[in-house]
């Protein structure tokens, strides 16, 4: 059975006539699977319907924000109620305040916070604010973690353990790529030899303490509590970017999970309740930096935005509920130890990591923690996985990197469901 998918064909021809690629961000273009991209037009609850009237569980959730599902009545009717009073002012409003005092009430490990318009936006914002703090340079990050299309963020390792970034993006100058150095991730001793060699140089080590945007590359905590360790020794500030763990694994995201203290923690997705917001959070002390207190300059004409600001405070107010986190990583567990148990027993080489209500399937039967244990090749299957899914209504993220996401509005009933066709279509991809 293959849907019907014409209508989502033809506006993509149409859509390449006006947006490079056809799509407003690269990944939406399907290139790494079969077909055209889907044309969304509605959601409720775990499900989307595209422009072909096709119906999809959905476990992308809008790339992660939407962990109580889509158009959540709660929500809605606080950005209605909001929006028929204005969109925008461009001035400080009570919502602001609300919402600011809803996370640092909520959260021990931050007590100013400074919001922003994406997670992108969150990342250079902190980044400047290290540089700014500390006088110096140079940023450390790792190899297989994602902080948005910051210039000097997006990079990759060149050759070598810990080498300096080489750009992997047109358009971003060679010294901009210079000022980031690049380790692999759960390597102590490259950590050891960068730090030694240009800790005097260095502002602040970036890390996605959940890395989950090229695989789900779960770390141990001894190496998050070691790279806690190694920059308090080095006077190097930590930065943990938590625009997709941040309200994800609990409400403290992973600085709760691991109870490990970063100098300052970016946010995004959940944050805005389905509507673009990004945020940057740290103690008194370092955010005292940030203009008008202090010299490191930051400003957005939508910052604060009072619609996002009801979105995000409505969502938030929801995850504060009696047992909310533990009901939805319950429902996760069970979902992905359904199909793991049966990809086991038929022999397939798939191992699904799992963390709160995040996903990822690996076509292997060994844990990864590097970007350089994913074997490229395996995403030939995930492809077919992909295709199998869709013609059977199951709606994954169009990249065998990405992570799926279970929301507060996935059922027992909808997860047994999709269990039982992701175990058909991993019968698909292994035997056909």
């Amino acid at each position: 059975m293959q849907l019907n998918r014409s209508t989502s064909a033809a506006l993509y021809e149409e859509a390449k006539q006006y947006f490079p690629g056809g799509v407003n961000s690269p990944v939406r273009a399907f290139k790494s699977v079969y077909g055209p991209p889907l044309f969304i037009k509605e959601g409720n609850g775990c499900r989307v319907v595209d422009e072909d009237d096709n119906e999809y569980l959905d476990f992308c959730c809008s790339w992660g924000p939407l962990i109580h599902g889509h158009n959540n009545q709660y929500i809605r009717e606080r950005v209605i109620a909001t929006a028929q009073k204005g969109t925008s002012f461009g001035t400080p409003t009570r919502l602001g305040n609300e919402l600011g005092k809803l996370i640092l009430d909520n959260h021990r490990y931050i007590e100013k916070i400074r919001f922003v318009s994406s997670g992108t936006e969150a990342v250079m914002s902190a980044i400047r604010l290290a540089r700014g703090v500390t006088g110096k340079s140079k940023v450390v990050k790792f190899e297989g973690c994602y902080h948005g299309h910051v210039d000097s963020l997006l990079v990759k390792a060149g050759s070598g353990l810990a080498t300096f970034g080489v750009s992997t993006s047109a358009g971003i100058p060679e010294p901009f790529a210079k000022e980031t150095l690049v380790v692999p991730l759960d390597d102590r001793a490259a950590l050891d030899q960068l730090m030694s060699t240009h800790a005097d140089d260095i502002a602040c080590v970036i890390i996605e303490p959940i890395p989950a945007n090229n695989g789900l590359l779960l770390q141990d905590r001894s190496y998050l509590e070691y790279l806690r360790t190694i920059c308090t020794r080095y006077g190097v500030l930590l930065i943990f970017d938590e625009v997709i763990s941040g309200f994800r694994t609990g409400f403290e995201g992973a600085a709760g999970h691991y109870d490990i203290q970063p100098d300052i923690l970016t946010f995004g997705k959940i944050i805005g309740g389905g509507m673009p917001v990004g945020a940057y959070a740290a103690n008194r002390e370092i955010m005292s930096h940030i203009a008008p207190d202090g010299p490191v300059y930051q400003a957005g004409t939508l910052s604060a935005n009072p619609v996002a600001m009801a979105a995000g405070y409505a969502a938030l107010e929801l995850l504060l509920a009696p047992g909310f986190y533990e009901n939805l990583e319950t429902k996760t567990k069970q979902f992905v130890g359904e199909v793991q148990d049966y990809c086991d027993a038929e022999d397939y080489e798939v191992n699904i990591q799992t963390i709160g209500s995040i996903f990822w399937i690996a076509f292997t039967r060994e844990r990864i923690k590097k970007a350089d244990q994913i074997d490229p090749q395996s995403m030939e299957r995930f492809k077919v996985l992909h295709a199998t899914l869709l013609d059977h209504g199951i709606y994954l993220g169009p990249s065998g990197y990405e992570v799926g996401f279970v929301s507060g509005a996935h059922q027992e009933s909808d997860l047994k469901e999709a269990a039982n066709i992701m175990k058909k279509a991993m019968d698909v991809v292994f035997r056909d």
